[in-house]
């Protein structure tokens, strides 16, 4: 009997998990991952204290052992710096897929098999499949509307191995109506939503404990100064609230259409299909991750050895410059049907079949095969 150790967030979803694991006769222990202190920044309404409650409750209904694994320092050190960091070079970051790759299947996932168990589990929508040549791919999950392989893009293969996601077969309707039939305690939660330890603040008043404002000139794409900003971590690629310039005579909202961290400038645009910066076909990735080992492997060999090397490959491998794929530029985003340019051991160019709208220096895109996730990288 295998023992899995399943994150308990406090909401439905992981807790239908554990009770899944439980139910098809596996080992199952439950922990919550403390990665905040709301006592270091008692500005929002932190729910975790809410959620230890909850999914202490989830753990005694169903039986299973239960701990708090406090994370907190680790937290600050691989998610909080990168996010401060991010946007102190101008870019947008993405804490939630860097918390899943460096926290859920990372530090946590070493603390599960040091504490001798055979694998964790999450609540995530989405599936995994075990290839013939033995390694692993994640598939979207069944409910699109909630589907969260996106967040995963930036997992290796290792850590998905000993990972499961049993709630990736179900839709959200279903997994609601197994928790209220066993009677789990949480079943009627609300869904949590924003970055996992923000709660209801607002990001920038969390960096403004970090960051100092540092005002500059906001400027068209011509360079005409147009008013004043408060600091350019404030902003990020698509924004319309809060820039401060009124709408034209023709009542056209202006949108930031990208930093200039050099100038110190918030460069901005009306909101129309033609202004320059704002839709784009083409993008570079850098820091590229593949999900799938194989392929990874050969991605990982020089250009010039790409092809020959990946012969008896994937049609996707043989392909590998120029290869026609999906991606999807942000999550809920629908996927988008790409041309995919490897150009480097960790980099690549994308041209979309169709323009994307602000699309952020700092963001990830994540790349598919149809349903099966492939990996994802970050804009330059």
């Amino acid at each position: 009997m295998k023992k899995i150790l399943v994150a308990l967030s406090g909401g439905v979803d992981s807790a239908v998990a554990a009770w899944l694991l439980k139910e098809q006769g596996y080992d199952v222990s439950g922990a919550y991952i403390r990665t905040w202190m709301n006592e270091e920044m008692p500005l929002a309404d932190c729910p975790a204290q809410q959620d230890i409650e909850d999914s202490r409750a989830v753990a005694s209904h169903l039986g299973i052992e239960y701990e708090i694994v406090n994370l907190v320092n680790e937290y600050r050190e691989h998610v909080v710096k990168y996010l401060i960091d991010g946007y102190k070079r101008g870019i947008t970051p993405n804490p939630d897929m860097m918390c899943n790759r460096e926290m859920k299947f990372g530090i946590f996932q070493d603390y599960a098999r040091e504490a001798g168990f055979d694998g964790i589990a999450t609540g995530h929508y989405v599936r995994k499949i075990i290839q013939p040549d033995g390694t692993h791919n994640l598939i979207e999950g069944i409910d699109k509307n909630k589907d969260q392989s996106y967040f995963l893009a930036l997992l290796s293969q290792e850590q998905i191995l000993n990972a499961l996601f049993p709630i990736g077969e179900l839709k959200k309707t279903l997994v609601r109506e197994i928790a209220a039939t066993q009677n789990l305690p949480n079943a009627a939660k609300k869904d949590s939503q924003g970055i996992c330890f923000l709660g209801n603040m607002n990001i920038n008043r969390f960096l403004e404990h970090y960051l100092e404002d540092k005002p500059g000139d906001i400027v068209d794409i011509d360079g005409k100064i147009l008013g004043r900003h408060r600091g350019l971590h404030r902003y990020t690629t698509g924004q319309r609230r809060g820039i401060g310039i009124p709408s034209n005579t023709d009542n056209e909202f202006y949108v930031v259409t990208g930093l200039n961290v050099q100038r110190n400038e918030l460069i901005v645009a009306f909101d129309r299909p033609e202004s320059p910066g704002l839709f784009t076909t083409e993008v570079n990735l850098h820091n590229l991750n593949f999900t799938n080992q194989v392929i990874r492997n050969k991605l990982s060999k020089s250009k010039e050895d790409v092809n020959s090397a990946c012969n008896q490959q994937s049609n996707f491998s043989k392909n590998i410059k120029g290869y026609k794929l999906l991606a999807k530029p942000r999550y809920r985003d629908p996927s988008q049907a790409i041309t995919y340019f490897h150009t480097g051991p960790d980099s690549a160019k994308v041209i979309f079949d169709l323009p994307q709208r602000a699309l952020s220096p700092g963001q990830v895109l994540a790349l598919y095969d149809d349903e099966k996730l492939l990996g994802g990288g970050f804009y330059d």
